[in-house]
């Protein structure tokens, strides 16, 4: 799915990623985990092709980045960014039909809507439809913008790329647990998903590898058996932690302090 070699970005000749390379197989759930500043939302942003950066190689599906135009990216890619405007004069579900723009070029068509409907049904927004957005809670918001990306890769291209910077913030725990769920049944579809995470113990639970990025670097890439060790957590992270095993599942449970 992605093939990176030497990947780097810097400003004011400072390095903010340095030499990072993997690869990402379709059909994966990777977590990017690691402290504040290691550089996670900034590599996902590379991925999307948002900030300028430095690199011997980046293939998207076996195929040179460059290679894509910029109207055949939004098919086969969407973004969840951790940051969103709170002054968006548009109703809820026309936030949601955002995702669809990629598809249509004056009105969606009556397909465009039964999508939109399908995800505000899946994301548990589908009441929100005639209330303001400026109304809604912050995990209200998150999940109405999950609908959104999802709704953008609903098509029948295969092998698609999910990428969500921090997508449980402000959710409750229950919320927290069905988005995880959506995004492993996505992947479990032949998709990929890259998600910055800061719940290692979610991590463990949902990935089948993790990214622990530390000081502008990947530090491991591995399975979260291999990554989540306490020696390596305690020194990255500055503190210090315990491993343990979950009594139900034998996840791996991180407890710190």
């Amino acid at each position: 799915m992605i093939q990176i070699c030497n990947l780097n970005h810097k400003v004011n000749n400072q390095f903010l990623l340095k030499n990072i390379n993997l690869q990402v197989n379709k059909g994966e759930l990777i977590a990017i985990v690691g402290p504040n500043g290691a550089g996670k939302s900034t590599f996902l942003s590379c991925v999307a092709n948002e900030i300028p950066y430095q690199t011997e190689k980046f293939c998207f599906k076996n195929y040179d980045i460059n290679h894509y135009k910029k109207q055949e990216i939004p098919l086969h890619r969407a973004k969840f960014s951790q940051h969103h405007s709170n002054e968006i004069n548009l109703k809820n579900d026309e936030i949601v039909l955002m995702g669809r723009y990629p598809y249509f070029k004056a009105e969606p068509n009556k397909n465009d809507f039964e999508i939109v409907y399908k995800w505000m049904q899946k994301t548990e927004t589908a009441h929100l439809t005639n209330r303001t957005y400026e109304q809604l809670s912050g995990g209200e918001k998150q999940r109405l913008h999950l609908a959104r990306v999802f709704t953008q890769l609903e098509n029948s291209i295969e092998n698609k790329l999910l990428l969500l910077d921090e997508p449980l913030n402000n959710l409750d725990v229950a919320h927290q647990f069905k988005t995880l769920h959506l995004i492993k049944k996505f992947t479990q579809k032949n998709n990929t998903a890259l998600v910055v995470l800061h719940d290692l113990n979610i991590a463990s639970q949902f990935a089948d590898r993790l990214i622990l990025m530390n000081k502008s670097c990947i530090e491991m890439f591995d399975v979260p058996t291999k990554v989540l060790t306490q020696e390596r957590l305690s020194r990255v992270y500055k503190y210090p932690c315990t491993i343990t095993k979950h009594p139900e599942n034998k996840n791996l449970i991180i407890l710190f302090g």
